[in-house]
């Protein structure tokens, strides 16, 4: 009985043991037992795969296994590392646990290995976006940083350049060829820029399409203009993308350390202020900042503040200066125009804001709140000027190739009840420029009855042919040719081509800028042209000065001719003796 016992009792272990092995051999995990002289005892399957000894792939370097195992075993606790095994261009990451035991009077080595390839690969790819730049493959804005402060913390009074880079008209090369053709052209952009850099520069993607460039060490200011000018000659040649032969320029910005500041935002925004130097001047060179940047910049800066701000409190305010017919006097429609009213509220003409708004994406919003201004006035104005007076509002050009803010600002006319009445004023490069203006946007206002004007015609860039092209209802002869026109032949000449013009093409010529009864009396006989605008006839007239006018009469409203023309021109350009 006892024997049987015994036999039964072996056999149990004896399935148990396979049991285990087994269960060991099948690990998910790579799991190795080895002897105080690395002698190996017992390898799983997993390890087996994982250290090359199944014989599917060569025996990967085990140099840093052994090193570790070591180190586990002189130190007596486990050791834990991780292990990038290189199997030609695959690689394999464990982390590896080795543990020291003592079992059955022997020193062992227990090894297990979990395997974290993907873990690292996602790793590398979060470090990857977090320091690096998708695209290009450039150090980000973060890495030039810390590289930028790590000069200034060492401080071996060693002078270094930061160069701000911004590709110029980038947004029409996108919106012309595409964002595909656009993110082409940045790539092959920043190995042109990072040609001839030494290991110690480096150059950077922050944003769209604004690069920095670290210099270090430079000797001199003409040092780096030397590379400055190679660099920019390396950029005239074409790009050729996707069968399409772009051409493309930066304009750059440098500052230098410690001269031009001692801090990397320092430096960054000097570098910053130099390239708007260079925006603002042509584009497609160099420029390094000096102490007149920064009051510019300064200066800038407060009616950028000051710009937002009357946006935000609405402190901008409608001026409107009469279209008057030069035969009879009578007004046939009105221009509005915004102001805006600084700080101390004093009055700025829009040639020192108008710019900046559309640089900085606030355009938009200004026309709306004209149109807002036009549309809680509206019973004012028509008591001043006429209900059947037309109202002309100006869009920017570049608004003008915006779908989106067109479509806005329809639905915005239509919303008043009387679109109608309104016409918008556009320079003539707005029908020209490749924004499909003319066949997609033009016919949404035509829909609502919304007339259209060319602006400050003469200007621009349009050719006759391109004018041929353009249905608009009125041009408006830039004051440019108005201008003492009784004294200069040759814009007669001018002014008699754009009025056959016109009348060809069924438009309405509007003569503006006209302040001299000189003028005035060579357009009535020397010309077809029934209408005009200018301070000979009316300055631009506030609301607010409306409101403290006297309401005109219906007959007054009808003709200013009554009066003598000088007493006109002084009626007009006076608030409280305004009548129509």
């Amino acid at each position: 009985m006892n024997s049987m016992n015994d036999n039964a009792h072996n056999g149990a272990s004896e399935a148990e043991l396979g049991f285990l092995k087994e269960i060991v051999r099948m690990l998910p995990a790579g799991l190795t037992v080895q002897d105080a002289q690395g002698k190996l005892l017992l390898v799983n399957d997993v390890a087996a795969a994982q250290l090359g000894m199944d014989g599917s792939c060569p025996s990967p370097d085990l140099a840093q296994r052994r090193e570790a195992c070591e180190r586990a075993l002189r130190a007596g606790h486990p050791v834990t590392s991780e292990e990038a095994l290189q199997d030609g261009a695959a690689r394999q990451v464990l982390l590896t646990t080795h543990r020291p035991v003592q079992l059955a009077g022997r020193e062992l080595l227990i090894s297990a290995s979990a395997d974290i390839t993907e873990q690292k690969n996602f790793e590398d790819q979060l470090f990857r976006s977090a320091y690096f730049d998708e695209l290009t493959g450039l150090p980000s804005r973060r890495v030039i940083e810390h590289r930028a402060n790590s000069l200034l913390a060492g401080d071996r009074g060693e002078r270094f350049a930061l160069a701000f880079l911004d590709v110029d008209n980038f947004k029409h090369i996108n919106d012309y060829y595409g964002h595909t053709v656009g993110d082409a052209l940045l790539v092959e952009l920043s190995k042109r820029l990072g040609r001839d850099l030494r290991e110690s520069d480096m150059l950077s993607r922050i944003s769209g399409d604004e690069f920095l460039l670290l210099l270090s060490p430079i000797r001199s200011q003409e040092e780096v203009a030397e590379f400055m000018q190679s660099m920019l000659e390396r950029l005239t040649a074409p790009f050729f993308i996707d069968n399409s032969e772009v051409f493309a320029s930066t304009s750059v910005g440098v500052s230098l350390y410690p001269d031009h500041g001692r801090s990397f935002e320092t430096l960054r925004q000097n570098a910053d202020i130099a390239m708007y130097r260079i925006k603002n001047n042509g584009k497609g060179s160099a420029a390094f900042f000096d102490a007149g940047m920064e009051r510019e910049a300064l200066a800038r800066m407060k009616i950028e503040q000051s710009l937002r701000l009357a946006i935000l409190e609405k402190r901008f305010c409608c001026a409107f200066q009469s279209k008057v017919d030069i035969r009879t006097q009578a007004v046939t429609g009105i221009e509005a125009l915004v102001r805006l009213r600084d700080d101390e509220g004093v009055i700025q003409a829009p040639g020192s804001f108008i710019n900046l708004a559309s640089e900085l994406g606030l355009i938009d919003e200004l026309t709306h709140l004209v149109l807002a201004e036009i549309v809680k006035s509206i019973d004012l104005i028509n008591d001043t000027f006429g209900a059947e007076a037309s109202i002309s509002i100006n869009v920017a050009a570049k608004q003008a190739g915006k779908p989106e803010f067109m479509r806005s600002f329809a639905q915005a006319l239509d919303d008043t009840g009387f679109p109608q009445r309104f016409m918008i004023e556009v320079t003539e490069d707005a029908f020209v420029a490749e924004s499909h203006f003319q066949s997609e946007i033009l016919p949404m206002f035509r829909k609502l009855g919304v007339g259209i004007s060319i602006d400050d015609f003469g200007t621009g860039y349009s050719s006759l042919s391109a004018l041929a092209d353009i249905t608009a209802d009125e041009i408006k002869i830039d004051r440019s040719f108005i201008t003492d026109i009784h004294k200069r032949p040759r814009s007669q000449g001018i002014l008699r081509a754009i009025e056959s013009l016109s009348e060809a093409l069924g438009m309405t010529v509007i003569a503006e800028g006209l302040e001299s009864y000189e003028e005035l009396a060579y357009l009535q006989a020397a010309t077809k042209i029934r209408y005009a605008q200018g301070y000979y006839f009316a300055r631009p007239i506030f609301l607010e000065e409306l409101k403290l006018a006297t309401p005109a009469s219906s007959e007054s409203r009808a003709s200013v001719s009554a009066r003598p023309m000088q007493q006109n021109r002084q009626g007009y350009s006076r608030a409280s003796g305004y009548r129509r």
